[in-house]
């Protein structure tokens, strides 16, 4: 399994960015797709994800501002990203999983496969 996530650069503050998540070696209808973010010296932090059935969940932090989506005929997740705040700033990793419970959707250890992660930098 490869997720392979791209999309992320440099945007002013309240500007809009989109990234893109392309999965391989699954069945990605099946699957949970999540998207989380870091900075340096913190965890791991949720920021969306949607369900195989098109449900999708947001961290309170996003919510209203950025909107996850899905395209199963491209084996695809995005994160549409709007209204960016310079505390946006962040790693953003791509997730997926074919096993997660709702009640651990927000959690990493939920996820077996990973991306490389893209940078997202929010300039005041």
């Amino acid at each position: 399994v490869q997720l392979q996530a791209s999309g992320g650069g440099l945007v002013q503050a309240g500007g809009s960015l989109g990234l893109s998540c392309k999965a391989s070696g699954l069945t990605f209808s099946r699957y949970s797709l999540a998207w989380f973010r870091q900075t340096p010296g913190k965890e791991r932090e949720f920021v969306a994800a949607i369900r195989s059935s098109g449900h999708t969940y947001y961290a309170e932090s996003v919510k209203g501002r950025f909107t996850t989506s899905r395209d199963n005929a491209k084996n695809s997740v995005y994160l549409q990203m709007n209204g960016l705040k310079p505390e946006d700033t962040a790693v953003y990793y791509c997730a997926a999983s074919s096993r997660v419970i709702l009640s651990n959707i927000a959690n990493e250890s939920g996820y077996g496969y990973w991306g490389q992660g893209t940078q997202v930098t929010v300039s005041s």
